[in-house]
């Protein structure tokens, strides 16, 4: 910038009133001239938009005019707008018409059985049947969080492997589905029956803490959502060891976060499977979290040497474009379906062969008030609560959870997304 003219009225003027520098003044100059324009684009946009919205035959002369004159600006608003349904109708869910949903399974069934290494990869949207709210849906904690609107989930002590945590399970038993890589915290892979060893819960297990001051560390299955009192970088839970008296802290990684820990997220399981996969198989993900772990998608690799891919899910993913085929329809319907062409059969979820009654290490003494979460009810006090005689005790431990009309919010849901979230005036 050059050394300003200081005989320049405007300048002076401005140095008099405010009493800056002549170097200050010009800036205050270009600032001030650049908010005046500002203003008046954002009027002429508003208006534009407006003629916009108008059929050509609806345009009087004095708009066509100013459409005219305003060309670039005309450009530029078509396409934010051609931009923003492009984003709307990426929202929207699609569902495939029946036939040709039976005619996109029989392929998939075709590819699950030529496959030699079948990893899946699994979201939200296979746990909606279970009443637990996707992210991006249209009902999606995010997409709520989004938009100003709060967020109600039912207690996840209710929540049941749906359909689809059974048949991956199943495939898994088969030998037609290798490794399992889950974003999802509420456990029900867990609970399916399907193997530790085969599951990578990259985002963590709202039933699992971990004590990171034993080496290696060490875990603490419990029948309980672990997260009511942690968030977003707090992730003590008020618990300790009982080998080395540390303090326990959740598994859970929240948007924005990395995760640290070699359980439950085990990343080197998953990296393995990776490279190993000819077929990758998507269930209920948006993929817009797990597009950016390029180790999972082998992109090191020629692409005639990455696994195939193939999505379900009903709205539009980021890996659409690379996948050999994508079925739009829920994840239960899909597997329902999957199975058949398999010649398979589903085993229903049976509450008292539930592991995480085995696996789970109970507290210790003077824990219990720790929490406030009503635990995983075996298969006899769901029987009991169904004919009435349990309905005192149900009372009892739902006292701390009801203080209000509304189900208690699990400590990991939308945690990270507060900061993109509208708030009210």
């Amino acid at each position: 910038m050059t050394a300003p003219n200081k005989g320049n009225k405007a300048l002076k003027m401005v140095r008099r009133r405010t009493g800056v520098s002549v170097w200050k003044a010009e800036d205050w100059i270009v600032w001030r001239l650049r908010l005046v324009l500002g203003k008046k684009v954002s009027r002429v946009a508003a208006q534009i938009s407006w003629i916009l919205k108008k059929t050509v035959e609806e345009r009087s002369q004095e708009e066509c005019l100013m459409l005219s004159e305003s060309a670039d600006l005309v450009k530029e608003l078509e396409w934010r707008n051609q931009r923003c349904e492009s984003l709307r109708r990426r929202q929207e869910e699609v569902f495939d018409e029946p036939e040709t949903l039976r005619k996109k399974v029989w392929e998939l069934a075709s590819a699950v059985q030529s496959a030699k290494h079948l990893v899946v990869y699994t979201g939200a949207g296979i746990s909606t049947a279970a009443s637990i709210p996707d992210y991006r849906g249209p009902n999606g904690v995010w997409t709520l969080l989004h938009k100003g609107k709060s967020t109600c989930t039912s207690d996840l002590s209710d929540a049941e492997p749906t359909l689809t945590h059974m048949a991956i399970a199943q495939l898994h038993a088969c030998k037609l589905v290798q490794h399992v890589v889950s974003q999802n915290c509420d456990g029900l892979h867990l609970r399916s029956g399907l193997s530790r060893a085969a599951i990578s819960e990259l985002h963590g297990n709202m039933y699992i803490e971990v004590c990171t001051s034993c080496s290696p560390n060490r875990e603490y299955i419990r029948l309980f959502d672990v997260t009511e009192r942690t968030g977003l970088h707090r992730h003590l839970t008020g618990r300790k060891c009982c080998h080395c008296a540390g303090d326990l802290r959740d598994t859970i990684v929240h948007f924005g976060e990395r995760g640290i820990l070699a359980q439950p997220l085990n990343w080197a399981a998953a990296v393995e499977a990776a490279e190993k996969a000819d077929m990758i198989l998507c269930l209920g993900s948006s993929l817009k979290v797990l597009k950016k772990y390029h180790c999972l998608w082998c992109m090191n690799k020629p692409r005639s040497r990455r696994p195939k891919l193939y999505i379900v899910n009903l709205q539009w993913t980021p890996k659409d474009d690379m996948a050999v085929l994508k079925i739009h329809g829920k994840c239960d319907d899909v597997l329902r379906l999957l199975i058949g062409e398999l010649g398979l059969e589903i085993p229903a979820y049976n509450r008292s062969k539930d592991p995480i009654f085995s696996l789970a290490v109970p507290l210790q003494s003077g824990e219990e008030a720790s929490h406030n979460r009503r635990a995983v009810r075996t298969a006899e006090e769901v029987d009991r609560s169904q004919n009435g005689a349990h309905q005192e005790e149900d009372v009892r431990g739902l006292e701390a959870c009801q203080i209000s009309a509304v189900p208690p919010s699990v400590g990991w849901f939308g945690k990270g997304c507060r900061k993109h979230t509208k708030r009210k005036k």
